[in-house]
């Protein structure tokens, strides 16, 4: 299994999901490549006797390798440059010159490590040639600085380790996210021949767009590093033997990012619902609640300005926001709580941090709310489900697809409209009850860990036998899905 900046190092809903996983299939063995930092993070969580970590670490610092000898220098060069050509390239020509220059690059660390290959001088000199060579950057008279060009070759090299470096063989590769993830996923099967599965929590690619229009990147260098992660996403799509996303908003990205329709298989994420029962009494003065990690993605300052307006017309209202900060985050926290001041709120919004029973989040609010700009099919929400709680969420990602009419489902970004719905729940105990109550039988009936654990053992199963893990499965329709779009998984 192959996870970037979560599991085991992070807690979150794609690191619960994996331990889900690895505890609810113990006859299965996990190596779990965890791409991180530094390689010296602590785990966060407690490993089940079935998982071992191998650490991927992106950043670590420690002797300068041994740079490889001139011929082999040659080669990484000739491989290298293709690649960046290929960033460069018209659209039907880019995607099989980039997988050629990575299968080449998989190819040549097998005679010893090329990384230094890829950080000296030469390397800024091949992308400043790539740049100006490219008919497509012609026509738009933008230039590449030798700053801009040093800032792409440093990250390029970075983003290239999962690729490049040895991790244990097994019968399966499991990507758990596209991206670096599946840069181990390709070189496992390119090396050994190992099938590749991928599970998207959230669409990789989309995510890194949204994340990178706050990075502080030139326009050049933006081109260039998400016309890398582009390739290596739809790289990923094509070779993938199966993809199972936890949506069918995710399997419409995915298609329409060159995954084989035939090849996609949906999977929901599940809870298990013994350790989420219902919630019980209600708080006292009117609640709402968020849980989750700090983070832009999460948008918690529409939350903070929605709930703004819900004060103005219950003034006793409170919003207790449960979750930790992950380490980079901590200038948004103080950024969120200068918000609550700054709206005079502050009094009435509470910063709670990370929660040891995230039950306990959801119990503390009539309503839970869901606020972020991007989701894949989120934990936040089934859980409060299961926890008989109603929401009120944004549309985006599977949110529509989890909640279904039992719940309130705003637009993104829309505070007036997130604190409508707010107002309509907490104003209606009847209609609070009924939503809260029709939840949780639908997280009951369709979103549970044994459904999800079941799924995988099937398809591991089947990938490590070299069978076709799709014929292992069969489509259970529902009313309350569209069934051409969504495919509620079961052992055959």
């Amino acid at each position: 299994m192959v996870t970037e900046g979560t599991y085991p190092q992070a807690f979150g809903g794609v690191s619960v999901w994996c331990d889900q996983i690895v505890r609810g299939l113990p006859e299965h063995h996990f190596d779990i490549a965890g791409i991180c930092i530094t390689g010296l993070e602590k785990p966060a969580w407690d490993l089940p006797p079935n998982v071992t970590l191998t650490p991927i670490p992106l950043w670590a610092s420690g002797p300068a390798p041994k740079r490889p000898g001139r011929r082999l220098r040659a080669q990484v060069a000739e491989a290298y440059h293709q690649m960046l050509l290929s960033l460069l390239a018209e659209p039907q020509l880019a995607l099989p010159a980039f997988t050629e220059s990575l299968r080449a690059l998989v190819e040549l660390s097998e005679s010893g490590p090329i990384g230094a290959a890829l950080r000296d001088e030469r390397a800024v000199g091949w992308l400043l040639d790539a740049w100006r060579g490219a008919p497509r950057v012609a026509e738009t008279g933008a230039t590449l600085s030798v700053h801009d060009a040093l800032t792409v070759t440093d990250l390029l090299e970075h983003w290239l380790r999962p690729l490049l470096q040895p991790v244990p063989p097994g019968q399966v590769t499991h990507a758990v996210t596209n991206g670096l993830a599946a840069l181990v996923g390709l070189a496992a099967k390119w090396r050994h021949g190992i099938p590749m599965l991928l599970t998207e929590h959230g669409i990789y690619l989309r995510e890194r767009y949204l994340s990178f229009n706050k990075a502080g990147y030139g326009w050049s260098s933006q081109l260039l590093l998400l016309s890398f992660l582009r390739q290596v996403s739809a790289a990923a799509y094509k070779a993938a033997d199966l993809i199972t996303p936890g949506n069918k908003y995710n399997r419409r990205w995915e298609e329409h990012g060159g995954a084989d329709p035939n090849r996609i298989e949906t999977v929901y994420n599940g809870v298990d619902p013994a350790d989420f029962a219902p919630a019980g009494p209600e708080p006292l003065a009117p609640t709402v609640s968020w849980a989750g990690r700090v983070d832009p993605i999460k948008d918690l300052e529409t939350l903070i300005r929605s709930f703004a307006l819900v004060r103005k017309q219950l003034p006793a209202a409170r919003l207790r926001i449960f979750g930790g900060t992950p380490k980079g985050n901590e200038g948004y926290l103080t950024r969120c709580e200068k918000l609550a001041v700054e709206l005079s709120v502050a009094d009435a919004v509470t910063f709670e941090g990370r929660v040891d029973n995230i039950a306990d989040a959801y119990a503390a609010g009539h309503v839970v709310v869901l606020s972020s700009i991007s989701e894949g099919f989120p934990y936040t929400v089934i859980e409060a489900m299961t926890s008989g709680r109603a929401t009120v969420s944004t549309d985006v990602g599977g949110v529509s697809e989890a909640v279904g009419d039992t719940g309130l489902v705003v637009p993104p970004r829309d505070p007036a409209a997130m604190a409508e719905a707010c107002l309509t729940l907490l104003r209606d105990d009847l209609l609070r009850h009924k939503l809260g109550a029709a939840a949780r039988q639908r997280a009951l009936e369709f979103f549970t860990v044994d459904r999800a654990v079941g799924s995988f053992h099937g398809i591991y199963t089947a990938l490590a036998e070299g069978r076709d893990p799709t014929k292992r499965m069969e489509v259970a329709d529902d009313d309350d899905f569209d069934t051409n779009e969504t495919r509620i998984l079961r052992l055959a």
